[in-house]
């Protein structure tokens, strides 16, 4: 068997996990000093004990990085509200926080409110005012006229108590519908706050990440500079 077969069916080596004490193996698990400075000094705050090469579940990582987004936005903003904890959870699961709100409040409409939302959207349009006021000149002019007798002669009392009539049946249902209207604007503003707070956090996750990598290949390359002088230095000397 060769070397590089050798190398492929060798077992990953198993570390345990300085928080929980789990059996880990190295890929589902990592060394304290790998991470976050931010995240790293929180779990520090938290178990002094711990070694600076200690390394951490994945899943126990999870529950520490949650508290950590917790305590932050504690500290900058106060108490935090339910959506913010579903925020923060939602970061520790890796969920998907984006819904169709719109699909799912219309599946849960009633028969009354699809009438109200109906009615509502028909007053509010220019066929309901132009078909009404064709309705009230056809009425006014039929009496006027007295082709079908006078079943409303002026001042055309019936007409009134009609209008009278539509509008006070008219008013709650748009008010029915202007309720939904505002739970349903409501509902949007919550997934928004929700998407957006989970991006932002993401972003300085990323933020953050990026610059201890950044730091973390500074410090290789001042040390491989660093071995190249000696190597140069000892060449020198030699040659000498």
């Amino acid at each position: 068997m060769s070397t590089r077969a050798r190398h492929t069916h060798e077992p990953s080596p198993h570390h345990s996990c300085a928080l929980t004490g789990e059996i880990v193996s190295a890929r589902n698990g990592l060394r304290l000093d790998m991470l976050r400075p931010g995240l790293a000094d929180h779990i520090r705050a938290l178990h002094p004990e711990i070694a600076p090469d200690a390394y951490i579940s994945r899943k126990a990582l999870a529950k520490e990085r949650s508290a950590y987004i917790a305590a932050t936005l504690k500290a900058e903003r106060g108490d935090l509200s339910e959506l913010d904890h579903d925020v923060i959870a939602s970061l520790a699961a890796n969920d998907i926080l984006t819904e169709n709100i719109e699909d799912e409040i219309e599946s849960g409409r009633s028969f009354g409110e699809r009438a109200a939302d109906a009615i509502a959207s028909f007053g509010g349009s220019w066929t309901f005012i132009i078909s009404f006021m064709v309705f009230i000149n056809l009425w006014m002019a039929l009496n006027i006229a007295g082709l079908m007798g006078a079943f409303d002669p002026y001042p055309f009392i019936l007409l009134n108590l009609v209008l009278s009539c539509v509008a006070a049946l008219q008013a709650p249902v748009i008010m029915m519908s202007q309720k939904r209207q505002e739970a349903k604007d409501r509902r949007r503003s919550e997934n928004d706050y929700r998407v957006n707070l989970k991006a932002e956090l993401e972003i300085r996750h990323l933020h953050e990440k990026i610059d201890h990598m950044l730091t973390r290949q500074w410090e290789r390359l001042a040390e491989i500079q660093a071995i190249q002088i000696e190597l140069m230095e000892d060449l020198a000397s030699r040659r000498r």
